[in-house]
């Protein structure tokens, strides 16, 4: 059984090897955008999978071929085809990959976090990104399809409780899609919630590859730009993460890139980029190029015009 992938580029976790430490697919949501299918059957009760000794195994054996190459890790992250929490070896394996001196990421759904054992296994890692896609009952069970068991209210004040206590490195995850948690109610309470986490970061996704439900759709650019100004004016620090992979935030001398880079990580003011082509001794005729080719597209908010990256 191949647990360990990678390493591969990640915007948040710079080079990441990934530890798939639950087999597909169990899982205590069966989210229709999930791009690793359906959950047949939900399931929120901890068991055994792989082991400890067998992930710790994988995760040795490829370190030490990468190093034979000049390979550098950034972070062991677990982001398996479940969800990770369900396993009851978490802790004791991240207490067993400490020594390979490499930061350990774990990406949940947060479902579990409600239970004591299961916030004291997220506390041995340094790197927490907590799924937060609804904050009404109603939208939660439509777009994560729940265990029938799993309360949000539990979810939500285990999280709460979470975020007191970690030390380490929390960021939140949200799944856009349209017509399900993108109203300006929807993301006000997703942004009124993400506040009182204050997460280092709060990242906002759409769905990029062939979800579990074909008819689920991300969100237009307007309702992405809209949803962007709200969580900006709330939130300390917001990003897209939109499946582009660029040089986000980098000058790289190639303008027409750094612009792509950055509109998939949140929408830019027209000013900002008429400053951005300054800088680089260009002119607006590469904007223009760009939204030909519908690359990047013009969105306004209150009166303001805004360019967003393209995702369709």
């Amino acid at each position: 059984m191949k647990i360990v992938f990678g390493p591969i580029p990640s915007r948040r976790l710079g080079r990441s090897l990934g530890i798939n430490n639950i087999p597909p697919k169990a899982c205590t949501y069966n989210c229709t955008y999930c791009q690793v299918g359906t959950t047949k059957q939900t399931e929120i009760t901890r068991r055994h999978f792989y082991g400890t000794e067998l992930v710790v195994q994988q995760v040795t054996a490829q370190i030490a071929k990468l190093k034979q190459h000049g390979e550098n890790i950034d972070h062991l992250s677990f982001v398996p085809d479940g969800e990770p929490t369900l396993d009851l070896d978490l802790e004791a394996t991240i207490d067993q990959l400490r020594p390979l001196g490499i930061k350990i990421a774990i990406i949940t759904n947060g479902s579990l976090i409600w239970q004591p054992q299961v916030r004291n296994a997220l506390q041995k890692a340094d790197w927490i990104s907590l799924k937060i896609d609804a904050i009404e009952e109603k939208i939660w069970r439509q777009l994560n399809i729940p265990h029938s068991e799993l309360k949000l209210t539990t979810i939500l004040n285990g999280m709460l409780e979470f975020a007191k206590e970690y030390s380490g490195k929390l960021v939140t995850e949200t799944m856009l899609v349209r017509k399900r948690n993108v109203s300006a109610t929807s993301i006000n309470q997703i942004a009124d919630f993400i506040q009182q986490l204050q997460p280092q970061t709060a990242y906002f996704l759409i769905p990029t590859r062939p979800p579990a439900i074909s008819s689920i759709q991300p969100p237009t650019e307007t309702e992405l730009n809209q949803a962007y100004q709200i969580l900006n004016a709330r939130i300390a620090n917001v990003e897209y993460l939109t499946g582009y992979e660029g040089n986000a935030f980098a000058s790289t001398g190639n303008v027409a890139e750094d612009i792509l880079s950055i509109t998939a990580v949140h929408p830019m003011r027209r000013e900002a980029i008429e400053a951005l082509l300054e800088k680089n001794q260009a002119d607006w005729s590469i904007v223009q190029e760009l939204c030909a080719a519908g690359k990047i597209i013009a969105t306004q908010y209150q009166d303001q015009q805004f360019y967003m990256r393209r995702f369709n």
